[in-house]
């Protein structure tokens, strides 16, 4: 249904909207539309055009989906240009029926597709998404490009969490998540599309560079690593053998500069042994064509090289000399060409992704001994108002699904901390509590490092003295202070396009201005929290540090796991963090010190 006047314009057009999603259901059939540009399939069986698209595709292995009419037909048009042949496109428009996914799958058995597009400017129904995409991906590339930026979760400012926690970082992790790789241009889409159709995927991330211009050696060098990328290192012995067949001039190190006067010969020798070095994972070939040399030899000594190479190899062609017909050999053997190194290094990036991408086991999804009706009963009576519980509540909420918190008591005079305190031990910490006190540090609501009873009564008498009469019903908590060296913070907050949001993330009160954090959309198996540790900012502090132990990984993943069972059986949280979950190493416990929850009401 291509017509236009349906839900995107509200009113009358959402029940017209209604009305043909119920005709089709009644009867069987399936709709793409409304508000779309149509579909298009160039199968010769079928050469079916049922689009309003003024680009006649030519026959090849891409899928093809666009949510928006607009850029459907440009993005046919673009392909076109690149050389990618379209095998099916479609233009979901409105998605009364028939989404991105719903093609995703019905493209996962077609033997024609080879490589699925996308462009996207909203899921649907995320989870069926992310069901469909995480498969589908291990067999077929997917890439695509998501638009829409905006802020979300604005009303979840009642956490570090919720302010974190935004629209474009949740599709962000959906995406990689699912194996879907992210690109910001149609421009990088078609061309990483040509890599993967015609090149195989680098064995690692070690990139090597052949060029005849120093500048844009030095511009590819600093693309690559830009993109996370790494130099490769060349032997010795194949650096000795560069020097024997280059001019003295010339460099053998990595990017491996042949200078100008570099002729067919000259690329072919060097090629030769770069490409035979076990440290090349990837080769940059980047060549400006003098007015001295012959474009189309050098393009096709690179092709003799490399054509039936098992590493991949992209090409850079720069300058007007002959240049044409050297881009016209390449490209119809396979090799991507590209005017800029920028744009080579980042479709190097994407290729990179995909292997680690298949290189990754799948997950597995474990379940925890759970005291789930004690937790419910909480959940019920706890909620006022706001739909944040107390403090006592969120622990007691987390601690039966087995989070392990730092022991305490719960006191109302400075004289019942003290005895609290000899019981615990020392040092220990003394909070108040109160309805409405959620950010502590902001009220300098916390005292640590209490040794003796005479620190605990004077602390406690002044948070009960200063804090008493801004919030009604200020308790106190005294706790023993946990053993741990590293302060992280586990939290969930419910999207309502999105669900569970998981982050992990160096913890503290400094987390908003840091912003060191990671986000999975959930489910998330086993492999995550490890993957999204590794991914932060602060990632070597994990490791032994300063004469301290490791700390206990696998304690903040179990964490995390047992944190997701609690979210998934009671949909009605909206919002968790744990903050800080002080990490210990193997012999010291691993312990929350501070927990938030919030309800639906």
């Amino acid at each position: 249904v291509v017509t236009a006047g349906f839900r995107e314009i509200g009113g009358e057009g959402i029940e017209r909207e209604e009305r043909l999603a119920a005709i089709a259901q009644r009867f069987g059939m399936r709709v793409i539309g409304p508000n779309c540009m149509g579909i298009v399939n160039t199968d010769a069986g079928v050469c079916l055009n049922a689009s309003f698209a003024g680009t006649r595709p030519q026959a090849g292995t891409v899928a093809m989906v666009s949510q928006s009419g607009a850029l459907g037909e440009a993005i046919l048009a673009d392909a076109s240009a690149a050389g990618l042949g379209v095998s099916m496109f479609a233009s979901v428009g409105n998605r009364v029926d028939v989404t991105a996914a719903d093609l995703i799958e019905y493209w996962e058995e077609d033997p024609q597709v080879k490589v699925i597009l996308l462009y996207l400017e909203s899921f649907g129904d995320p989870s069926h998404f992310v069901q469909v995409a995480r498969r589908v991906s291990r067999s077929k590339p997917i890439i695509a490009v998501k638009s829409g930026r905006s802020a979300a979760g604005a009303a979840a400012v009642g956490s570090h969490t919720g302010s974190i926690a935004g629209a474009d970082l949740a599709a962000e992790s959906l995406l990689a998540q699912c194996g879907v790789l992210r690109v910001t241009s149609f421009r990088e889409m078609f061309s990483l599309a040509t890599a993967l159709l015609h090149q195989p995927l680098p064995r690692g991330e070690r990139i090597a560079v052949v060029t005849n211009a120093g500048g844009p050696g030095i511009l590819a060098t600093d693309a690559l690593v830009g993109c996370g990328l790494q130099m490769a290192q060349l032997s010795k012995s194949n650096q000795a053998a560069l020097r024997r067949s280059i001019p003295a001039e010339a460099s053998t190190a990595n990017p491996v500069d042949l200078l100008a006067s570099a002729d067919a010969k000259r690329f072919r020798t060097a090629l030769r042994v770069v490409l035979r070095d076990p440290g090349v994972d990837a080769l940059l070939i980047l060549f400006v064509s003098p007015v001295m040399i012959d474009a189309e030899e050098v393009a096709e000594a690179i092709v003799g090289q490399t054509v039936a190479g098992t590493r991949p190899v992209l090409a850079c062609v720069m300058g007007r000399q002959g240049g044409q017909e050297a881009l016209a050999l390449l490209a119809r053997n396979g090799i991507p060409v590209f005017r800029y190194p920028e744009d080579a290094a980042r479709t190097l990036l994407g290729m990179v992704k995909r292997k680690r991408m298949l290189s990754r086991r799948p997950g597995k999804l474990p379940a925890f001994p759970a005291s789930r009706a004690p937790a419910r009963k909480v959940l019920e009576g706890g909620a006022q108002g706001d739909g944040w519980l107390s403090a006592a509540e969120a622990e007691a909420v987390l601690r039966a699904y087995g989070l392990p918190f730092a022991e305490s008591r719960r006191v109302e005079t400075p004289g019942e901390a003290v005895t609290a305190a000899h019981d615990l031990g020392f040092p220990v910490v003394v909070k108040a509590e109160a309805r409405g006190l959620l950010h502590k540090s902001e009220h300098r609501a916390v005292s640590i490092d209490l040794d003796d009873g005479d620190e605990v009564f004077e602390a406690a008498a002044d948070l009960t003295n200063r804090l008493g009469r801004q919030f009604a019903g200020l308790t106190l908590q005294v706790q023993k202070q946990a053993p741990g060296r590293l302060e992280v913070l586990l939290g969930m907050t419910r999207d309502a396009r999105y669900g569970p949001l998981f982050v992990l993330g160096m913890g503290g009160i400094e987390v908003e201005v840091l912003r060191d954090v990671a986000l999975r959309v959930g489910p998330i198996d086993d492999r995550d929290p490890g993957e999204m540790i590794a991914s932060l900012r602060g990632a070597q502090l994990f490791a032994a540090f300063r004469g301290e132990p490791a700390v206990h990984r696998k304690a903040v993943a179990e964490a995390m796991l047992r944190l997701q069972q609690l979210v998934w059986d009671f949909d009605e949280i909206e919002e968790v963090e744990i903050n800080p979950f002080m990490l210990g190493s193997r012999r010291v416990a691993s312990l929350a010190v501070d927990a938030r929850l919030r309800v639906k009401v």
